[in-house]
């Protein structure tokens, strides 16, 4: 799935102010995450795709060695940094499609609704296979196919064009695990469903939390007023109720060793 890689450090570095206050979503996403984590865990973890730090803080109740704390943009470090620390965590501005890190250096990888911005999974998890120590586990949450749906269809009446991110099922992240050496695969699925006052206001969280369309296919030209107006007509009719619309987020919690 081809992305503008360039749009994606952008999108986030710009929305590291306005993250926090609308990713609820994003934190019961983690909290489910971090239920799946055997206590036991400890040594060097690794965060990837950071944010503003939200996982990392829930990390150190795990007392490991060693935290670092991945991500692209620089603006969320910088946030994730401004936290209250008894330690501060090590910070690290990278690409997931490029880890820094050497081989057999980190216990445990962590991810949280972060892989889905990445072009070649295979790639990714090649590396982070690479980096994991023997014994250690790849634990990460990503968005699933049926994430968005309603929007997605709503677009695909108005235009041709790429409006919301394509996600990958389960059998294909399986297949990229094996490929990348992982033999003990585990994927769970959660269907969540917030529900907002209007269609703007999904598109306007969707905005606060970086999700912006970064699909190399999207329309890079402003989006009609009209267009617009007919894809929120054809949400609402569709899907509208007691004056609210619900928004699909479907979520895999995987595990990998």
């Amino acid at each position: 799935m081809p992305l503008d890689k360039a749009k994606i450090r952008q999108s986030f570095s710009a929305a590291s102010a306005t993250y926090d206050g609308v990713a609820e979503l994003q934190r019961n996403v983690g909290y489910a995450l971090l239920d799946s984590v055997d206590s036991q865990i400890s040594g060097t973890l690794l965060d990837i795709g950071c944010g503003t730090g939200f996982l990392t803080a829930e990390l150190v109740r795990f007392h490991p060695e060693q935290l670092i704390a991945l991500d692209i943009a620089l603006p969320m470090l910088q946030a994730t940094r401004s936290r209250q620390w008894q330690h501060t965590p090590s910070l690290l501005c990278a690409d997931a499609e490029q880890l820094p890190l050497i081989n057999n250096s980190v216990h445990h990888v962590f991810s949280n609704l972060a892989l889905q911005w990445c072009s070649n999974l295979v790639a990714v998890f090649t590396d982070i296979k690479r980096l994991l120590k023997p014994e250690g586990q790849f634990i990460f949450s990503t968005f699933a196919p049926h994430t968005l749906q309603e929007l997605k269809a709503a677009w695909q009446s108005v235009d041709d064009y790429a409006h919301v991110n394509d996600f990958y099922n389960a059998e294909q992240l399986h297949a990229f695990l094996q490929q990348a050496g992982f033999t003990d695969i585990h994927i769970t699925s959660t269907l969540y469903t917030p529900h907002y006052e209007s269609v703007l206001t999904l598109m306007r969280e969707l905005k606060h939390i970086g999700a912006h369309n970064v699909q190399v296919n999207r329309n890079k030209h402003c989006t009609t007023k009209t267009a617009m107006q007919r894809m929120i007509a054809v949400y609402e009719t569709a899907h509208g109720m007691n004056g609210k619309i619900p928004a699909s987020f479907e979520v895999f919690i995987v595990r990998a060793s």
